[in-house]
């Protein structure tokens, strides 16, 4: 746990030349500036003022002055840079002129909801799995090669890609478990050993930096655009997640059938019951809901399994009966959220079914994709929302959301996504021409 007197003592030492101070807009976009070691002491102590007024979703005009005070503990050298001209970054809380917490600063909501946890004795935990694609350039999806699933395909330029996303991440104090192809063309997937839920939210910002920086360096583009190839399958973000009492694992129970406790079930529980509501922000751009459809192994049916993977929520039986082993999955979010807001609502949703002891129906064990509605519906199986439209309208009804992020993000949210909604409605596609110009 780095100080401000350890920073810049390794400031000092490694003749680190500049520091960027990182944070993201209510979107999940990073912004950075940077500042010279020169500026750095006060820096630390105070924070460094900047316009909020131009940030997606932070302050009116009139109220624009805010501070990014940089967390030494998130202070990290980035590896790819030239040992002449070392540059470090640091994650900053956005604070208020009189030093109160900012109620837009995501980073700072997410701290709020794993407070809610830790009054329950619970320490959230997660691991996400992000899919991503390396294109040609970022005009046009053109794939660098033809993989599949683990395929291993000599000299092929993705997993000298991946061995140096793997190694800078390393260095940066990020832990891998492990790489591969993923099923659809030009698909990869580089998975983070779990932590907890607020340096994971960091990480997954440093992780999609070095997998861009590393593709940029090869003259490529990477994209966690959720559904960019029409016909193959879009990239997710699916989250495993536990909650532990101290050093025990609060989602185990070595006696259950599934080794899942009460507390567990009760989660999952909440997260089924409010998973349409949150789908907005998990899912949160009008390209996330070309992923969302039957065919392509994103899950569209609101249900659990424990080896099922056409389910919203799985509970992995890779080591069946170990205890640091238990945990759930979360299939149905996507790499391009604000992982911030999609962790707060995750948590909020499965701490929601834990106050209220919800019940848990059985398992969907059978492949949900084959089902006719009928079935479906026999089976009080739902759907998630169609569209960001659908998502949004939920979103809005929803008093989990209105109180996770507070007021104002909620409300800067919506107003945003309504637009987003508005300017994609009004396009004319390619689809729409080649379609209907030659007979109407």
């Amino acid at each position: 746990m780095k100080t401000a007197r350890d920073v810049l003592a390794d400031v000092k030492r490694e003749n680190v030349q500049f520091i960027k101070l990182w944070f993201v807009d209510i979107l999940g976009v990073l912004k950075s500036f940077t500042i010279t070691q020169r500026e750095l002491e006060g820096g630390l102590s105070e924070g460094m003022g900047f316009d909020g007024s131009s940030i997606e979703g932070f302050a009116r005009i009139f109220e624009s002055d805010l501070i990014a005070k940089p967390n030494p503990e998130t202070y990290v050298i980035l590896p790819w840079r030239t040992q002449e001209e070392k540059v470090a970054r640091m994650f900053c809380d956005i604070l208020n002129p009189d030093g109160t917490h900012y109620d837009g600063d995501t980073r700072y909501i997410l701290k709020k909801n794993l407070d809610e946890a830790k009054k329950l004795g619970l320490t959230f935990n997660v691991g996400p799995e992000l899919e991503y694609f390396y294109f040609k350039s970022d005009k046009s999806p053109e794939i660098i090669d033809e993989g599949g699933y683990f395929d291993y395909v000599p000299l092929d330029e993705a997993q000298d890609l991946r061995r140096d996303t793997v190694l800078n991440l390393e260095k940066m104090g990020i832990k891998v478990e492990y790489s591969h192809h993923e099923v659809a063309p030009s698909q990869h997937e580089i998975d983070l050993r779990f932590t907890d839920a607020l340096t994971m939210a960091d990480n997954v910002m440093s992780y999609k930096v070095v997998v861009k920086q590393v593709a940029y360096s090869k003259g490529l583009y990477a994209t966690f655009m959720p559904k960019p190839l029409f016909g193959e399958n879009g990239s997710g973000m699916h989250v495993h997640q536990s909650l532990f009492k101290g050093n025990k694992n609060a989602f185990f129970d070595a006696k259950d059938k599934y080794h899942l406790s009460t507390l567990a079930k009760s989660y999952i529980a909440g997260v089924l019951k409010h998973v349409p509501e949150i789908c907005a922000i998990t899912n949160q751009w009008v390209n996330s809901y070309k992923r969302l459809v039957p065919g392509y192994e994103a899950p569209v049916y609101i249900s659990w399994a424990s080896r099922n993977r056409s389910a919203l929520v799985r509970v992995p039986m890779y080591k069946p009966g170990k205890e640091i082993a238990t945990r759930i999955e979360l299939r149905f979010p996507d790499p391009a959220c604000n992982p911030y807001l999609a962790f707060s609502v995750m948590l909020a949703a499965g701490l929601d079914g834990i106050k209220k002891k919800l019940p848990l129906a059985e398992p969907i064990e059978k492949d949900i994709f084959h089902m006719t509605e009928e079935e479906r519906l026999s089976e009080k199986i739902f759907s998630l929302p169609g569209s960001l439209i659908e998502a949004i309208e939920l979103a809005e009804k929803s008093e989990l959301l209105k109180k996770t992020p507070g007021e104002h993000i909620f409300n800067k949210f919506i107003e945003n996504k309504k637009i987003e909604w508005d300017m994609y409605r009004t396009q004319i596609t390619d689809y729409e021409l080649k379609k209907y110009l030659p007979i109407l």
